[in-house]
């Protein structure tokens, strides 16, 4: 009688069996998972979900507003004397900070004004792989010229221990405020009047009026470092040790006006439960005044999406405004994707005539809206840089957007502007009032998901089907490729040997993906090194974009010339299908960490990588199949090495967009140095898993 098995071993060969059977169909498979892959990505803005409040400690909308008239009266009344100190050529920077911090005074608040200094930031290798966040950077560079001053309030909260905050920000430029600066100031300190005031407060507020005469970014992710990193120093001019604030004529002037403690007491609220950066717009009108969210912040990352979830809940429903998030509106007119609407629009009709219980209602014109709002959702997390000052909090972990609030009418419509101010302020104010209620920090909700609407969403666990479908063949098809060259090393052994020699045939060629290896890890030591060199180029004075990419494209190919000529002795011996079979494992790997750093770049490198890796082969190598389909998949495998091949890329989307009569030479070396300068992960990508890629791919293109 046979014996039964026990269960884990039946397991363990079904898995078996499965392995060798996805293997040995490795190409069919392929075909399969890539075309679900793009299926699936392409339904996302179908599958998203309307979004909910998962906290129930917020609670939006669940008390009335205290905001009035009187407050929009006070708000209006600050305008006018920012306006009036405007007027004042002389100091006017200074006058307006000395305002902000006077009227701080008046309400309560304790008042401290923030000295930072503004540094040239330069790319640096190493902070891509330090855990410093981003600020340091900017805080330690040499190059110091201009400094600026931030008013700070804080109001401490009634019923708090101290021990939580929460942030609001408005950023002004200082040297020449704008009517909608000035907008902005009004509107947060009527909202922080209010607040001085009311008796349900259990966090403190802190009310930074950012300095943005060198960027927005810059004044915020300055304070931030300084709150969270405090350093002590004698002098009484400076704050910390690092601050250099050099005292011309005017600015002693002004530092007499102002109490002498202000400038050397960094006054601190606290963990910041949540920040919102309150900015008011005149860009394009609409029906209803409106309010755009940004949210995206460095590498990908996003705020909780219940601190979103709250402000459209309470700005749709309480207020009456019409939300926005990042849409890209060349595709709201693309004729293709409402042709891929009405589709789906019929499909999902004939599957509910089929089954009433299957609701699949897609509609086109949403369906092209989701898209084109996705599309700006994965373009901007794929960047990796932030959308807004908002971006500086996230480095520390804080939550924060940015709500960009656009009246219907002008800026100088008195009466349309007295009740947009008036539901703005009740916005800002119900927002505080939910964060208030938080009794921990935001953990119920989503951190990893998309925006296809202002009310819905795309989760992890939906988007990251379609990554997971695009990345799945690489290790099989790595499989099948070294398997089938083993095998057939193999039969070329066992039919050279001789019948009559007894010794066991030697299976020493099994070692042979060695050589392939080394070839792989010297072309990502060429990446790694290639990657470097800006740091090198950058140093060079008088030069311009154009002759850095020269420099940066001559230099690459000399040092890759140098290394093959150095190493031919030890990369010697490699067959095609091997250096594929390694060459796909190491980009499977790439991609797999990157999607854990930005899923963003993961997904659309895979759809780059993917499709070039797994059907590229050598132009010269004969192919057992009919004419048309044998030069149809030599054009295709041509045609994806260009596409690819970085700079390329950048060119045809800037084509595609703007044009292709606007397309330089400098233009890859620009983008590459505005992700310098954010520290932003999708350079390394590009560079490190992207470009060693590609050349493989052409390498195993021109192979004999």
């Amino acid at each position: 009688m046979e014996e039964q098995k026990p269960p884990a071993a039946r397991k363990s060969r079904l898995i078996v069996r499965l392995g060798s059977f996805l293997v040995s169909h490795s190409a069919f498979v392929s075909v399969i998972c890539c075309v679900a892959g793009c299926i699936a990505l392409l339904l996302l803005p179908v599958l998203a979900k309307n979004t909910y409040v998962s906290e129930n400690a917020l609670m939006p909308g669940s008390a009335n507003p205290m905001f009035s008239n009187q407050d929009v009266l006070e708000a209006n009344r600050f305008v006018k004397d920012i306006y009036e100190k405007r007027i004042l050529k002389d100091g006017s920077g200074m006058e307006i900070a000395r305002l902000i911090g006077k009227h701080m005074e008046d309400v309560g608040a304790e008042v401290y004004y923030h000295k930072f200094k503004y540094r040239n930031l330069r790319f640096h290798p190493l902070c891509f792989f330090s855990s410093t966040p981003r600020t340091a950077v900017l805080q330690n560079s040499s190059a110091c010229t201009l400094n600026g001053v931030s008013p700070v309030g804080i109001i401490r909260a009634p019923r708090g221990d101290g021990k939580e905050s929460v942030v609001l920000v408005t950023p002004y430029n200082s040297e020449n405020i704008k009517l909608n600066e000035a907008l902005s100031l009004g509107l947060a300190y009527s909202v922080f009047s209010l607040l001085s005031r009311v008796v349900w407060l259990a966090k403190d507020i802190v009310w930074l009026a950012a300095d943005s005469r060198y960027g927005e970014y810059t004044s915020v992710a300055s304070w931030l470092k300084d709150y969270h990193n405090p350093t002590f120093s004698s002098d009484s001019g400076k704050i910390g040790i690092e601050m250099c604030f050099e005292k011309t004529e005017n600015h002693v002037e002004d530092e007499s006006s102002f109490d002498g403690a202000a400038y050397d007491d960094f006054k601190r609220a606290g963990t910041m439960a949540a920040a919102l950066v309150v900015k008011v717009t005149d860009k394009e009108r609409s029906e209803r005044d409106r309010v755009d969210i940004y949210a995206e912040a460095s590498n990908g990352q996003m705020p909780n999406l219940d601190l979103i979830n709250i402000v459209h809940y309470l700005a749709v429903h309480r207020q009456g405004l019409h939300v926005r998030v990042g849409t890209f509106g060349f595709l709201l007119n693309s004729a293709l994707l409402k042709h891929v609407g009405k589709t789906l629009q019929r499909l999902t009709r004939l599957a509910e005539s089929l089954n009433p219980g299957w609701k699949l209602g897609v509609n086109s014109a949403d369906f092209v809206e989701g898209t084109a709002t996705l599309a700006s959702s994965m373009y901007y997390q794929a960047l990796g840089v932030p959308t807004g000052p908002h971006g500086a909090f996230r480095d520390f972990q804080i939550d924060a957007i940015t709500m960009e609030l656009s009246p219907r009418t002008s800026l100088t419509n008195d009466n349309g502007i007295s009740s947009f101010l008036l539901r703005g302020g009740r916005l800002i104010e119900g927002v505080i009032r939910s964060v208030n209620n938080l009794l921990e920090k935001f953990h119920q909700s989503f951190f990893l998901y998309f925006l296809t609407a202002p009310n819905k969403f795309v989760s992890v666990g939906v988007y990251m089907i379609a990554f997971a479908l695009l990345v799945a063949p690489l290790p099989m098809v790595a499989a099948a490729l070294f398997s089938s060259t083993a095998n057939a090393r193999s039969l070329t052994a066992v039919s050279n040997s001789k019948p009559t020699n007894s010794k066991p045939v030697t299976r020493s060629g099994s070692w042979n993906w060695l050589h392939s290896a080394k070839l792989v890890f010297l072309v990502h030591l060429w990446a790694l090194i290639v990657s470097l060199l800006p740091y090198f180029i950058s140093q060079v004075p008088r030069t311009n974009s154009t002759t850095n990419m020269l420099s940066w494209s001559l230099s690459s190919l000399l040092i890759l010339y140098l290394l093959t000529r150095l190493t031919k002795s030890y990369v010697e011996g490699y067959q095609w299908e091997v250096l594929k079979s390694v060459m796909i494992a190491a980009a499977s790997i790439g991609l797999s960490l990157m999607s854990i750093i930005n899923f963003s770049t993961a997904q659309v490198g895979s759809i780059l990588l993917v499709p070039m890796c797994l059907m590229v082969r050598p132009l010269k190598q004969p192919i057992q199949v009919p004419f048309f389909p044998a030069a149809l998949l030599k054009i295709l495998n041509i045609l994806l090495a260009v596409v690819a091949f970085p700079p390329a890329s950048l060119a045809i989307l800037k084509g595609c967009l703007r044009g292709f009569e606007s397309i330089n030479i400098g233009d890859f070396w620009e983008w590459s140095e505005f992700l310098w300068v954010w520290n932003s992960a999708t350079y390394l990508f590009v560079a490190l898993v992207h470009l060693p890629c590609w050349y493989l791919c052409v390498h195993i293109l021109l192979h004999n």
